[in-house]
Order: structure tokens, then C-alpha cells, then sequence
């Protein structure tokens, strides 16, 4: 029985991957030729380890969002290295352009204020910012995209087909921070950057953190959409947006179903709602509930916590998936913490289910 499971999980396997195949090269044909926008970056190099100066990143991809500074050498690459990363309150998320911006461009010019001596910023010169934002964009340039539509949790419907560069070079404004927007890419692109900085063959990047996107170098040739000169180098950086990948070899479950059809955005993202970090606490949740009614799981009576989506979050799921003691301890105590039950019992019979 083994072997058969394996075998249909590997073929099962191959047709996901030749039906993702399919879309890719529908999505460089045309756009909206495919569920996966395969958009074109505008970055046809990638480092070479050459760089020098001081750079400022700003990473904007979920409920978080980071700073980051870098002295760059081309001897030893990154000299120094600050960083800060900052909540999202969820107000923002689905408030207006102008407070989320200004939020960020508050917390960006705190940063700023913060510089230690070690970075050197020539005399006369900008700061430069490359701006990592994690959302499906259409690129118009390499400073500049308009937002096609939000995901994780993200819903201002105002921002949408609005040029996120330009935003956040009004709240930079607005807040007197002295910063230039560089370059605008995705954070699997980002990824795929830092990735080249330390190992001259890497060609793909794939983000499996709150969302789940991939980002790979193609040849310009190979890109029927692309309507301009080729690049020098002859290669185009192409952001799959995979997240929003569906097929019918996906094995979608019911529990995906019902998360999808309750979203901020249902029928959209559907690969991504399957193996994300932002849902698969969620889903684990609709399990355990659906068990807890159904099979007694935690005996005569459903957690009243159990029934709040989001309540159990991935970080959770993930320790208890790693519990390895005889009697799931740490199950317990996870499941004891976020259903904020006194004690907390699981029925024999389930509890082997879970291991």
C-alpha cells in the first residue's frame, strides 16, 4: 500500500507541475493569459558582489514590515548590517493609502534618526531606497508599478491601480524623510538578489513565509509579452506571482474550500491559501474543530476559542507538528495556551490520529 500512496503522490506531483508549466508559458504570452501574471521586473541584473556604498532596503510583505541598512564593500560584501522590523497594526491593513504609507515613512525616518557612524553616506548624495513590497504589481519601470490587488490580509481597495512608489514617496515627503525610491521588486525577486549576491549560480528564489511566490531568471527571447528592446544581458527577471496558481490536480479539500469562500479575496490565491503560513494554522483549526464536533475530540463539549478563525496560528501548528514525546505534551500545552482552556484533554483515540 506504500508504494502505491508514493506512486500516485508522485504522479499526482508531475501533473501539478506540467499544469503549472502550462500557465507559465501562457502567462509570458500574453497578460491575463494565465492565472500566474508571470510579470516582468524590469531587472535584467542581478548583483555581482562589485557593489560599494550605503543602501537602505524597506520590506513591506505581510503583518510585518522590516528596515534595513547595509555598508557594502566589493572585498568583504556587507561590512555592517542594521535592521528593525515593526508590527502592522491591523487597522492599516485595511484603512487608507495615506495612513499605511505615512506609518511606514514614520517608523522608516525613527530608523534613519538611529544611524550609527560605521555607515558612510558620501557627502552630497541621497539616500537610496529599494523598496521591497510583496504584492502583485504590474511594473511600469524599475522605480515604479501600479498594485494589481492585495493579498494576506490586506484589503484597501482605494490603493488598488495606484503606483505603490509614488505613495510611499508622498508619506516619505509628508514625514521629512530625505530618501529616494531606487528600485521597486517583489520580495521573491529580493530573494532571488540576495540569493545571486552569495552564490553566482543561483537562478529561482521561492518565499514559503506568510504568502508563497517564486521568482526565476528566463531568457527575454523567451517572452512574447515583452514588446520592448532586449536587455544587454539578454535575461529578464520574472515574478511567477505562483500564489494565485489552480488546477484541478491541486488536491483542494473541503477545509480550503470554506477558508477560501470566507477570504478577503475568495477564488483568488487559491495555491497559496493551500501551503502559506498566513492559513495553515487556519486550516488545522477547521480540522480540529470539525473533530472536535464530530469526534470528541476534546470530549463532551467544543472549545469556545475553537470556533475564532485565526485563533490557532501556524507558529503553533508547526511546534506541535515537531512533537515527538509519547504523550504529545506539547500539543497539549499549545492547544491548552490558545483555546485558553484550564486543562485540556485529548481523547486516546485522537491523539494517536494527531502523531
Amino acid at each position: 500500500m506504500g508504494k502505491v500512496t508514493v506512486g500516485a503522490a508522485v504522479i499526482g506531483g508531475a501533473a501539478v507541475a506540467d499544469a503549472m508549466t502550462v500557465e507559465m508559458h501562457a502567462g509570458l504570452a500574453s497578460e491575463g493569459g494565465s492565472k500566474l501574471k508571470m510579470l516582468i521586473t524590469y531587472v535584467d541584473n542581478l548583483p555581482t558582489r562589485e557593489e560599494e556604498g550605503v543602501y537602505y532596503a524597506l520590506d513591506l510583505g505581510g503583518t510585518n514590515f522590516r528596515v534595513l541598512r547595509v555598508q557594502l564593500s566589493p572585498n568583504s560584501g556587507i561590512e555592517f548590517r542594521e535592521f528593525a522590523e515593526v508590527s502592522i497594526p491591523p487597522q492599516f491593513m485595511v484603512g487608507t493609502p495615506e495612513a499605511l504609507f505615512d506609518y511606514i515613512a514614520a517608523e522608516l525616518a525613527k530608523f534613519i534618526a538611529d544611524e550609527s557612524e560605521k555607515f558612510r553616506l558620501p557627502p552630497g548624495r541621497q539616500r537610496e531606497l529599494g523598496f521591497t513590497f510583496s504584492f502583485p504589481v504590474m511594473q511600469l519601470s524599475i522605480d515604479s508599478g501600479t498594485l494589481i490587488r492585495w493579498t494576506k490580509g490586506f484589503s484597501i481597495d482605494e490603493m488598488v491601480g495606484k503606483d505603490v512608489v509614488a505613495e510611499l514617496t508622498k508619506a516619505m515627503d509628508r514625514q521629512g524623510v530625505d530618501m529616494r525610491v531606487s528600485a521597486l521588486v517583489n520580495d521573491t525577486v529580493g530573494t532571488l538578489a540576495g540569493g545571486k549576491y552569495d552564490n553566482k549560480d543561483v537562478a529561482v528564489a521561492v518565499i514559503l513565509g506568510t504568502g508563497s511566490n517564486a521568482a526565476y531568471v528566463e531568457r527575454a527571447q523567451a517572452i512574447p509579452k515583452w514588446h520592448g528592446p532586449h536587455p544587454k544581458s539578454g535575461e529578464m527577471v520574472i515574478n511567477m506571482e505562483w500564489g494565485n496558481f489552480k488546477s484541478s490536480h491541486l488536491p483542494i479539500t473541503e477545509y480550503e474550500n470554506t477558508l477560501d469562500a470566507e477570504s478577503l479575496n475568495p477564488g483568488e490565491q487559491i495555491f497559496e491559501k493551500m501551503i502559506a503560513g498566513m492559513y495553515l494554522g487556519e486550516l488545522l483549526r477547521r480540522v480540529l474543530h470539525r473533530m472536535a464536533e464530530e469526534a470528541a475530540l476534546f470530549g463532551d463539549t467544543v472549545p469556545p476559542k475553537l470556533k475564532t478563525q485565526f485563533i490557532l496560528r501556524t507558529p503553533e501548528m508547526s511546534a506541535m507538528h515537531h512533537d515527538t514525546s509519547p504523550d504529545l505534551k506539547v500539543v497539549g500545552e499549545k492547544l491548552k495556551d490558545v483555546l485558553e482552556q484550564k486543562s485540556m484533554t485529548i481523547e486516546k483515540p485522537i491523539q494517536s490520529m494527531i502523531a
